[in-house]
């Protein structure tokens, strides 16, 4: 019998080959009586471990190795829950006084806090220092020390064994068998050495002993354990482990307790909120189906203890709304009557079909997971309030473990292998290779190596094992866990890249496998921007706007949104979502429910579309099995287009439980990865069957479920954010200066660079200002049409700020606004002495042309910058002596409209001139000329041949397109939207991929207002924009 109890998984970073399952089914085939996790300075794997050890029926023994700066390995290991905590809170300390992903321990640590744990020292070779040290560990552990005794064939660990005894001789600590184990099975060698290769930061070649000399760091059969180790240390093992009783499922976690006022108990407390919060949605009555739904949610909510929770996250988006900032729930807590009532989501349960089951479920016993949006650039102030209020001990993000995609692992294998650098950019640059052999073997031979290599060979077994495993620890987006107890209790905290950032060690996938609860504090940058074009409106107009008392159910809006009119707008800008609108037409919220739901990889792959949009178009007839399907999806026509359809769907089509279809729903998430659909399969049709449903029908629903196994939307998530594609999609239709410019303020965000969004206000009929050093503030301003009074039915300008201006700095900008408070802007001197203007300052601002009105024109600008007086090293300014150059208007020559352009771009990346197309079309030598415009082919017919040119503003390639490539290019009259099938997109590959100027030979297609461009030939025209500087935006 054996235990083993030193063992690192791929969760020691770059050390361990193997995947904490993968070590914990070996232990399982080979009946060892225990394992013990032991990753370095780390419990990041172990909840993935735990998991596996219920699945295979293995005990698991929680524990850490730590490498002390006195080098001493010891492992430590939780015998029990406070031993558990031990470990956790010493791993903290070593993390957060290192930098992210390094730790710092010295021996007088463990002096600190590990009365209850169990010590196993890893002496290894003789030292001198081992006396001191054993004296020391003994004091700590007492009989809690152990020696482990690690056997190989390697040369060395016979004279370490025989050091070891004389330890155990002279200090009475016993021995115990342990196996350093890397790996579950030696096949694993060569992976283990390249992942040591890329630690070490040289190939394996170079490496050389520093890597393990052999196979042995695997877990071995009892038989081999036997001809190696004296039976007793083996059954030490065994005895060691049978001490250590702690289990994950033990933890108990409590949420904060100081939100709730003294002398109420959570339960009454978040009743009082929740009809309070009904009174306000409801003033006149709430209807009873609502009140229904309140109290069958508090009753469950109060069974399954979660209301702490709910009052967590009252607590801060009351904390948001206070200062003013933009915030709404969204996902599966949309389906909550409670959330609504306590302003935490804006779902109208009247209005929209709820189904709580898919927020909280009795049967399924799991937390639920409350996601909150708020405005991107101010989200840090509500991170920055929970931290203050919990304290950094109580508070911290969720982990993301990094893991190895196939171009990181492409990069870091190839360069383990020693690979040249030019060779690895070539096969990252495009990795269609990696499904196509022929192409491989192809960049191998034109890099001068032999594709039948045996090294190619292994680079590719090599490549395919590291995929998937974790690299590094990232921190979530927003997933906030927050505990009544110092979360280092409950699991190590570490620090996070970004400063004052702090992150636990376990991801929401470990989280949600033990039942903790998190909050999302997420950022959306379109709350950022209709906030900023709320508040622009009220400024120009003197109103009082708000989100709440924007009408509902405008018709222009609606109209706008049907003829695809949606640059800009939240959700429905993307080119798949702008074609998609004129064919779907919405004409009412739950239009735009369905719209955002629609256009995702999990209707599209369950082929559910089509049959919707004929069905909507009256072009199919609309039939429902019996009155119990109907009821579920009468609303979406009969299609399942809503996660939700799905779990009601297995409950009234098949006799699932709420809980055993949620369930399938989770199934569903994971089967792309995982499979585990075969159950739920069998159990779906033969329950349609039971209940008189036909076989077809029984396979196209099961079908239609795999599609959302993909990506598909929950009704409530889909109605959350159809709320703010209807609040921007009204700003755009009724105040489009308000709307184009808090876009502008609240870049990068969207599809679409200034660039873009400045053309398409063009076409709008926005004007848009320049930049100038007399008026422009540092974001974008409203300001009135010139010689013409304000009124409401009139568009403002939007006067571009210095915020648009590449590397401008907001402290120049801010300098400006204050000298200007004081007196107008006289000249360019002026504003240098009063503002604080360096030389860089002045650089950005001349090209920038912000001093055209000043000086005339950016040639003009430089001269009179060169005779401005030198800063003086402490007097900036008096210098009496100085006499200003002389004006050369007549001189100097002024710039062309070209050298404007490419000045234009080149600081601000747009151009207030002309589009470049429309310059480039002039030239009779250019192949331009003849081309159709973006606006021509709107009256050409349908399958016409047309020769189309425009600059790449976009690139996608969805999985869900095989291969087809969606190409966006933009002429000085508007998009032209480009299909580039696969066979074409391998043969003119380098173009389509890299150009950012294109001509291109196709046929055109026209349906429903939606105009496609069915590529032919593509050509490379880039070189004719060598004069300006500019990028396409690229979306995969």
């Amino acid at each position: 019998m054996y235990a083993e109890l030193h063992c690192v998984s791929n969760y020691s970073f770059l050390r361990g080959a193997s995947h904490p399952r993968e070590l914990i089914k070996r232990a399982a085939d080979l009946n060892y009586s225990g394992i013990a996790l032991t990753d370095e300075c780390s419990m990041a794997g172990v909840v993935k471990a735990h998991v596996a050890a219920k699945e295979f029926h293995v005990k698991l023994i929680v524990g850490s190795e730590f490498n002390t700066s006195e080098n001493i390995k010891i492992v430590l290991l939780a015998r029990n829950q406070q031993a558990y905590a031990q470990i956790c809170n010493l791993i903290t300390l070593g993390r957060r006084r290192a930098d992210k992903g390094q730790y710092l321990l010295s021996l007088s640590d463990l002096d600190l806090g590990c009365s209850e744990c169990l010590a196993i020292w890893i002496p290894g070779k003789a030292d001198l220092n081992h006396t001191r040290q054993a004296e020391h560990l003994k004091t700590i552990f007492a009989d809690r020390l152990w020696i482990g005794i690690e056997l190989f064939p390697d040369g060395y660990s016979d004279s370490n064994y025989e050091h070891s005894l004389s330890i155990q001789k002279n200090f009475g600590i016993p021995l115990v068998a342990t196996g350093d184990v890397h790996m579950h099975q030696p096949n694993r060698k060569a992976l283990l050495d390249v992942l040591s290769a890329i630690r070490i930061g040289q190939p394996v070649s170079l490496v050389g002993k520093l890597l393990f000399s052999n196979r042995e760091k695997y877990l071995r059969p009892h038989e081999t354990l036997l001809g190696l180790y004296p039976e007793n240390l083996l059954e030490e093992s065994v005895r060691i482990a049978g001490m250590c009783h702690f289990s994950l499922d033990t933890i108990r976690y409590e949420y904060p307790k100081e939100i709730t006022p003294a002398g109420t108990s959570p339960s009454d407390y978040l009743r009082q909120l929740t009809f309070a919060g009904a009174l306000k949605r409801w003033p006149k009555k709430t209807p009873p189906s609502v009140v229904a739904l309140i109290e069958k949610e508090l009753r469950l909510i109060s069974e399954m203890a979660y209301e702490s929770y709910f009052l967590t996250v009252f607590d801060i988006v009351q904390y948001a709304k206070s200062r003013g900032i933009l915030c709404q729930g969204r996902g599966s807590a949309a389906n909550s009557a409670v959330c609504y009532c306590l302003g935490i989501t804006e779902v109208d349960p009247s209005k929209i079909s709820l189904l709580f089951e898919r927020f909280i479920s009795k049967e399924r016993n799991e937390p639920p997971d409350i996601d909150v949006d708020f405005e991107h650039e101010r989200r840090e102030e509500v991170i920055q309030y929970i931290y203050k209020k919990y304290g950094r001990d109580r508070a911290a993000l969720a982990a993301t473990v990094i893991t190895y995609r196939l171009k990181s692992a492409v990069r870091d294998v190839g360069k383990a292998l020693g690979f040249s650098l030019h060779l690895i950019d070539r096969l990252t640059r495009s990795l269609s290779w990696w499904e196509n052999h022929q192409e491989l073997e192809r960049k191998f031979r034109e890099s001068g190596i032999d594709p039948n290599n045996q090294r190619i060979h292994q680079f590719l077994i090599l490549v395919k094992a590291i995929l998937g495993f974790p690299r590094h620890l990232s921190q979530h987006v927003g997933g906030f866990v927050i505990s009544d107890a110092p979360i280092s209790t409950l699991v190590p905290i570490e620090n996070a890249a970004m400063q004052d950032r702090t992150i636990i060690q376990w991801d929401k996938d470990d989280l949600e496998s033990l039942g903790l609860l998190k909050v999302d504090v997420l950022a959306l940058g379109m709350l950022s921007s209709i906030r900023r074009s709320i508040d622009l409106i009220n400024n120009y107009r003197g109103s009082n706007l708000s989100l709440a008392s924007i009408p509902a159910e405008d018709k222009p809006t609606y109209e706008m949104l049907q003829e695809g009119d949606s640059i800009g707008v939240f959700q429905v800008e993307s080119r798949a979502q702008m074609s998609m609108l004129p064919r779907l037409k919405p004409k009412n919220f739950y239009d735009l429910v369905i719209e955002v739901a629609i256009v995702r990889p999990g209707p599209i792959q369950g082929k559910m579309v089509h049959p919707y949009l004929k069905r909507r178009n009256g072009e199919e007839e609309i039939s429902y099995a019996n009155d119990d399907i109907k009821a579920v999806l009468e609303r979406t026509l009969g299609v399942p287009i809503f996660q939700e359809q799905v779990i009601r769907l297995a409950v009234v089509a098949a006799g699932f439980s709420p809980g055993e279809a949620d369930q399938l729903r989770r199934a569903m998430a994971a089967w792309k990865r995982k499979g585990g659909l075969g159950h739920f399969q069998k159990k779906l049709i033969t329950g349609m069957l039971d209940r008189g449903h036909s076989k077809e029908f029984a396979e196209r629903i099961f079908d239609q479920i795999k599609g959302f196994g993909v990506y598909g939307f929950p009704e409530s998530h889909a109605a959350s954010f159809a709320l703010l594609v209807y609040v921007s999609a009204w700003i755009k239709k009724h105040e489009p200066a308000a709307f184009y410019c808090g876009l502008l303020n609240s870049q990068p965000m969207g599809f679409y660079s200034p660039s873009q969004l400045i053309q398409d206000a063009h076409r709008h009929n926005i004007k848009i200002l320049p930049v100038d050093i007399e008026k422009s503030m540092w974001e974008s301003v409203l300001e009135p049409v010139e010689k013409k009074k304000k009124n409401y039915q009139e568009q403002a300008c939007i006067r571009l700020g210095f915020h648009q201006i590449k590397g401008f700095k907001k402290n120049s900008a801010l300098n400006i606004e204050e000298a200007r408070k004081d007196s107008s802007i006289k000249s360019i001197e002026d504003v240098k002495k009063r503002a604080f203007l360096d030389k860089g300052d002045l650089e950005k601002l001349t090209e920038s042309g912000a001093f055209k009105n000043l000086s005339g024109n950016r040639h003009q600008t430089h001269w009179e910058i060169l005779g401005l007086p030198p800063d003086l090293p402490v007097f900036r300014s008096e210098n009496t002596n100085h006499k200003p150059k002389p004006r050369l208007e007549n001189l100097l020559p002024t710039p062309t409209e070209a050298d404007d352009l490419r000045a234009d771009y080149q600081n601000m990346g747009l151009t207030l001139g002309r589009h470049p197309l429309a310059m480039l079309r002039e030239r009779k030598d250019y192949p331009f000329r003849d081309h159709q415009t973006a606006d021509s082919l709107k009256v050409l017919r349908t399958k016409q041949i047309v020769n189309v040119s425009g600059i790449v503003t976009g690139r996608q390639r969805p999985s869900t397109a095989s291969g087809v490539l969606f190409l966006t290019l933009e002429d000085e009259t508007n998009n032209i939207n480009v299909i580039i099938w696969k066979n074409i997109f391998e043969r003119y590959r380098a173009s389509a991929v890299q150009g950012n100027l294109l001509t291109i030979k196709g046929i055109l297609e026209k349906k429903d207002k939606i105009i496609h461009v069915i590529a032919k030939e593509i050509f490379d025209a880039s070189h004719f924009l060598e004069a300006f500087s500019l990028r396409s935006r690229d979306f995969h």
